[in-house]
């Protein structure tokens, strides 16, 4: 299980290369590696199976897996032989190992664009970090791990920060294995590498790399490995473009929920989106079983304890027919919740141009939306002409023939996922937005912003480039072949859904209790079980807000880390849950 380890001679020969290139070589304590080297990294240990002489004592290691973690026996030469050992309990990790040359690695000439690159430097980094890793469905790390290693040689994490804001848009984790474990081919590795699925900036993800790899060359490492899913082509070209060349070493995990997608083979849910997956995903772990209906549908059945719930997406059988009746219709529901005491946008009779324009003279900008339709299509916002009223009214009567004009609110768009008539999920939703590099076209921007949320969606997620993307940007003095200036954020739509390429940023801890009330007084109105209640308020932790519409069939993921597919579950197999958990709920009542 040992990886193709050179002759004294050629390590000689480095560090005799090193000290003549001004490098300082790392430091050693032996003439070899240590036996049976294994390294906490927090999301779970690296063991490097090239200091275990047998395989006996590198099962029991991986044996030894805390709960919720992720190990992994890295550098396996000989992975049937491991296999062998265990082979109900292991199995060989579908991943492709590359290896950067750091002795012939030449640094980026570009420099980042709107962010900056620097060290993990407190607890709030270590906070957005995690929040990175629940949005790309990573194992987390306690936050006090990340801290007391923030002065570690061992480790060394990076951070890329939004130049603008200062928030935590990626984030790079590198292990140094001469500190590690006496590495004697002088190697180091790249894990956890992840970006915001909501990060504007292009180039993050290279940034870091490189970073990394620079860190790395400093310090006098030979090579930096990393281990990549064999069919995650976007980051294959990125690793290949910076030169890393595929090498023949192995991964090897253990059999635990975690890692179950990567064991079980193909499955009848690969077709599922990622509003369905999240929630058959629950089901699957707490020992539920599920049938899929349809996968292009999102239709499934769950089947618990003598029940059968039949579900599309997070619309149950539990929702009535009159309770979706009353979402599908948008005018309806206005009437609904505003009987209830919840405050509602002032319409506008859309056949009236009179009211039109005293309404454009009195509020300064209009909506316009179908009275029918979902995910946003022929929606338009901040319309603030005749012209431009009537041309969104033409948009949105091919979706639906009866059309609203409403007053727009000014604010934010905060949706609220209601289960069992508690929030469980508060999220802002904005507008997509690319910012300028002042060399490529605003139309290249979009298509790579488009193309990132797509990947960090499931698909679900892309920015259209139509009429209203040109409307928006002509209203701030550009069009689509046009240059921004470097830094220069660019607002690509006004409406903020996220089929749409608009982002979600939770905001649950911060909600006032106003808006709490707001949102379950309109589930209860509509006497709807699960629903997405989309509220414009000025801020989150302020009680002024105005409905927007209700959604029958909210989507539950992309609200990490709050727990919207296990109490979606928790309502349809109350007695599936943990007593903990099940303490929880009742405690929440």
């Amino acid at each position: 299980m040992a990886s193709d380890v050179r002759p004294e001679r050629s390590k000689a020969h480095r560090l005799k290369r090193l000290r003549h290139e001004g490098l300082k070589p790392p430091v050693q304590s032996g003439d070899g590696p240590r036996p049976d080297a294994v390294l906490d990294c927090g999301w779970g240990r690296l063991l490097f199976a090239q200091t275990f002489e047998t395989a006996e004592p590198l099962v029991e290691a991986l044996r030894a897996e805390g709960p919720d973690r992720r190990d992994i026996a890295f550098y396996v030469r000989n992975p049937h032989v491991l296999l062998a050992q265990a082979p109900q309990e292991l199995f060989l990790d579908p991943s492709h190992t590359y290896r950067l040359e750091l002795a012939t690695y030449r640094a980026g000439r570009r420099q980042p664009k709107g962010f900056t690159v620097r060290r993990l430097t407190s607890e709030a980094d270590a906070q957005a970090v995690n929040d990175i890793y629940a949005k790309r469905r990573m194992v987390p790390v306690p936050p006090d791990f990340f801290w007391s290693h923030r002065d570690d040689r061992t480790i060394t994490y990076f951070v890329a920060e939004d130049a603008t804001t200062g928030a935590v848009i990626g984030t790079v984790t590198g292990v140094n294995h001469a500190r590690a474990f006496d590495d004697p081919e002088c190697g180091s590795s790249l894990w956890c590498l992840a970006v915001d699925p909501q990060a504007t900036q292009p180039g993050v993800g290279e940034a870091l790399v490189r970073r990394l790899a620079e860190h790395f060359k400093t310090q006098g490492l030979a090579h930096m490995d990393l281990s990549v899913m064999h069919d995650n082509d976007q980051a294959i070209a990125l690793y290949e473009k910076l030169g890393f060349r595929r090498v023949s070493f192995f991964g090897v995990k253990r059999k635990n929920p975690i890692n179950e997608a990567l064991f079980v083979g193909p499955t009848d849910d690969h077709d599922l989106n990622p509003y369905a997956r999240i929630i058959v995903n629950e089901a699957r772990r707490r020992g539920i079983h599920t049938e899929i209906i349809d996968a292009e549908g999102g239709l499934f059945r769950l089947n618990w304890g003598g029940r059968s719930v039949r579900c599309r997406e997070s619309l149950s059988e539990l929702t009535s027919a009159v309770a979706l009746s009353i979402c599908d219709d948008k005018r309806m529901t206005r009437r609904i919740v505003e009987a209830a005491g919840v405050r509602v946008p002032e319409r506008v009779d859309p056949d009236d141009p009179s009211a039109v324009d005293a309404a454009l003279e009195r509020f300064g900008a209009l909506v316009v939306k179908p009275a029918r339709g979902e995910q946003g299509q022929g929606v338009a916002v901040g319309l603030t002409t005749m012209k431009a009223v009537q041309s969104a009214l033409v948009r949105a009567r091919r979706i639906c023939s009866e059309v609203l004009i409403e007053e727009q609110v000014q604010g934010e768009d905060l949706r609220l996922v209601v289960i069992d008539y508690k929030v469980v999920a508060c999220a802002l939703r904005r507008p997509p937005r690319v910012i300028g590099d002042g060399r490529t076209p605003l139309r290249a921007l979009i298509e790579h912003q488009s193309r990132r949320r797509a990947a960090a969606t499931g698909g679900e997620s892309t920015i259209p480039i139509d009429e209203e993307t040109e409307r928006t940007l002509g209203e701030a003095g550009y069009g689509l072949d046009d240059v921004a200036p470097e830094g220069v954020e660019v607002l690509v739509r006004k409406a903020a859904n996220l089929h749409l390429g608009g982002t979600i940023h939770d905001v649950t801890e911060e909600v006032h209790p106003t808006l709490i009330r707001a949102a379950v007084a309109a589930a209860r109105a509509i006497d709807i079980p699960v629903t997405g209640i989309d509220l414009m308020v000025k801020s989150p932790r302020e009680p002024d807000y105005a409905f927007i519409e209700a959604n029958e069939r909210p989507g539950l993921a992309n609200h990490e880390p709050q727990p919207t597919a296990e109490r979606f579950i928790d309502l349809l197999f109350p007695l599936s849950a943990p007593t903990s958990a099940r303490a929880v709920v009742r405690a929440d009542v």
